[in-house]
């Protein structure tokens, strides 16, 4: 019997031969598991509304059903509604919508509790028989939104490659990892702390990085593997006198006040946080202070024949208490400063390929402003964390790369369509709305088809909705609304909004009928 590390390694290694096939939209021969399980701790997902249905995120592989010769297989929790499915092959160009479905397997598990998408499945052998028998082995790949040991099981139940990173390396995308990473790569980042999984130590930790910069005015402490934010306090030290304080007075002001840290997750106690950081691990940070601070992002990929791609650059859309929650983004990132981020990016992926890292890479960072004597502003870029994984900037670039079949330009950091124009978006995961509450995904088809809301092939601008599930429950929806310019993408992105708006707030009232309506056919009374 084979070591399973290395088999894992020889499925690993069929990937190089694949690759042209795979990184090639053109070419297409391939047999694609999807598996978007959201295999991080679960108690930390439960934070954001809707997570079971974020395994809708990475619907947009469907649209790699363009090339006649791609069959897919996605696996989920519970069932998608099928006009969501049929929403997504309608947007395939040139392929008719018959032939692209019967390449298309859905397989729901009907499991809604809160484990791992992949744990379920190992858990059902029948299931994974099932699957290992559809996919032809000399042409398979698995794809998913983060790795772990649940995944490499996967790969190796399955015997096909995992086209994700190595979860032997995840350290590499973790707070402390990234804080490496960048120290190593002589990248700035903001002064901070090791990983220690003692709340009492981290009180230290704290003590000792105020009192190596004893003006800063705020600390965040960040879970070793927080998602999307979520994982972030902030504490503060603005309203502290100016006196000279020895270092046992910071730590016993620390450790006063830490019970009362200010939490992004709105439902997050300290109780409840202090165990969470004797499971997973922490750090702290000084915070970046600044006036009209932004952040931007650069994606990457390390490919299977260990060369390193640029792929995008993002301004990210903030939000919650502080501002360190993820809720959309913005391509590309400002001209100021996006070329940067990509030399940036591309040093850190150098040193993740040379320790072996695979697919996708993001790293996020703070861009504060600088004013000259002249009036010119030069932005200073901080370092924040890396990302391995599919992260919220990578389902609206890949729906635009998969819709246009465009390219990047390096030279410039923009993204030019078939047509030779710069495309742009805005794009969130967190359109969230009490009156979008009840919204079942048919009323929403309704109005993007009443109002022209779709995204148009020919002109390869509109809009293109994810997250549908999410939308009855939780009033929360997703989009990527793409245009030629950022102002017309911020146009049409607007446009969407006030039209929901205005929908939900007004619904249409429903006539009262006069006599008995003709049921479809099918249909009994």
């Amino acid at each position: 019997m084979h070591d399973p590390f290395e088999q894992f390694q020889q499925l690993q290694a069929q990937l190089v031969d694949r690759w042209q096939t795979i990184g090639a939209l053109d070419q297409g021969n391939a047999d694609i598991l999807v598996i978007p399980s959201f295999s991080l701790d679960q108690q930390e997902l439960q934070k954001i509304d809707g997570f079971l249905h974020y395994e809708e995120r990475l619907l947009f592989s469907l649209i790699r059903l363009r090339h006649p010769q791609t069959r897919l297989i996605y696996v989920t929790s519970q069932p998608l509604p099928p006009i969501v499915i049929d929403y997504y092959l309608q947007l395939l160009p040139g392929i008719p919508f018959s032939h692209a479905r019967d390449r298309l397997l859905l397989l729901p598990i009907y499991d809604q509790s809160l484990k791992p998408l992949s744990q379920k499945l190992l858990e059902r052998p029948r299931l994974l028989e099932r699957i290992r028998q559809s996919l032809r082995p000399d042409c398979s790949y698995m794809i998913c939104f983060n790795s772990t040991e649940l995944e490499r099981d996967l790969s190796l139940k399955l015997e096909i490659p995992l086209l994700a990173a190595d979860p032997a390396l995840l350290n590499w995308g973790t707070k402390s990892g990234s804080r490496q990473v960048f120290t190593d790569c002589d990248v700035k980042h903001p002064d901070g702390s090791g990983l220690t999984q003692d709340p009492d130590e981290l009180v230290k930790f704290a003590a000792e990085l105020w009192a190596r910069q004893p003006n800063l005015k705020r600390l965040v402490v960040k879970l070793n593997e927080g998602f999307s934010g979520e994982g972030n306090a902030l504490l503060n030290l603005r309203d502290v006198p100016p006196t000279d304080l020895t270092f046992a007075d910071r730590h016993a002001i620390i450790r006063d006040r830490m019970p009362q840290i200010a939490f992004e997750a709105a439902t997050e106690t300290w109780p409840h946080f202090c165990d969470r950081i004797t499971r997973l691990g922490a750090i702290v940070e000084a915070f970046i202070e600044g006036e009209n601070k932004r952040s931007p992002s650069v994606q990457g990929r390390v490919t299977p024949r260990g060369k390193v791609e640029i792929l995008s650059t993002h301004d990210q859309i903030l939000g919650g208490p502080s501002g360190q929650i993820y809720l959309g983004c913005r391509f590309p990132a400002d001209a100021a400063y996006r070329l940067q981020l990509q030399e940036l990016g591309l040093k850190v992926g150098q040193y993740l390929a040379q320790k072996g890292v695979l697919e996708r890479y993001g790293v996020d960072f703070v861009a504060v402003p600088h004013q000259s004597d002249t009036g010119e502003t030069s932005w200073d870029l901080h370092a924040i964390e890396i990302n391995l994984r599919k992260g919220g900037t990578t389902h609206p670039f890949m729906t635009l790369k998969l819709l246009t079949n465009g390219t990047y330009d390096h030279k410039t950091g923009q993204f030019f369509g078939q047509q030779g124009l710069p495309k742009c978006y805005v794009a969130t995961d967190n359109l969230c709305k009490a009156p979008y509450q009840g919204l079942l995904p048919n009323d929403l088809m309704d109005i993007i088809a009443k109002h022209h809301l779709h995204f148009e092939t020919g002109s390869e601008t509109g809009t293109v909705f994810h997250l549908m599930g999410c939308l009855s429950e939780f009033g929360k929806l997703g989009l990527t609304s793409i245009g030629n310019t950022p102002e017309q993408a911020d146009t049409i992105y607007r446009q969407v909004i006030e039209t929901l708006d205005l929908e939900t707030i007004s619904p249409p009232k429903l006539k009262t009928a006069q006599h008995s309506p003709t049921l479809p056919i099918g249909w009994s009374r």
